[in-house]
């Protein structure tokens, strides 16, 4: 079984950062790639950022330039560095993992919510 555990959401004023962190742990074939999602009320989940295993990053065109994903793979987990946080950015983060096996994961996911 494989669990997916992301911390570092809260409450942030409109301009401000935060970090968020997701560790995956268990019986894990191979990890491909993770990446966060969102998901704002009322609005559909929406890719926020991912990273492969060779370090190929995509992001959002809403977060370039202001959200990093990292990975440390000797711990297996993710990183998402966001900076100049906007009230649009509110929102449930999600992570998610691809394993090599072609399973895909998900975190419970954590609150991001930026104040205006």
């Amino acid at each position: 079984q494989v669990q997916l555990v992301e911390s570092g959401g809260g409450l942030v004023q409109a301009g401000g950062s935060l970090r968020l962190s997701c560790a995956a742990s268990g019986s894990i074939f191979s990890i491909y790639g993770m990446g966060w999602y969102r998901q704002a009320p009322g609005k559909q989940r929406e890719m926020v950022a991912s990273i492969n295993r060779f370090g190929r990053t995509l992001y959002a065109d809403s977060t370039k330039g202001r959200f990093t994903i990292s990975r440390d793979g000797t711990k297996d987990t993710v990183y998402l560095q966001m900076t100049s946080l906007k009230t649009e950015d509110t929102a449930v983060y999600y992570c998610k993992l691809w394993a090599t096996d072609g399973v895909e994961y998900w975190g419970e996911g954590t609150l991001v919510t930026v104040s205006s």
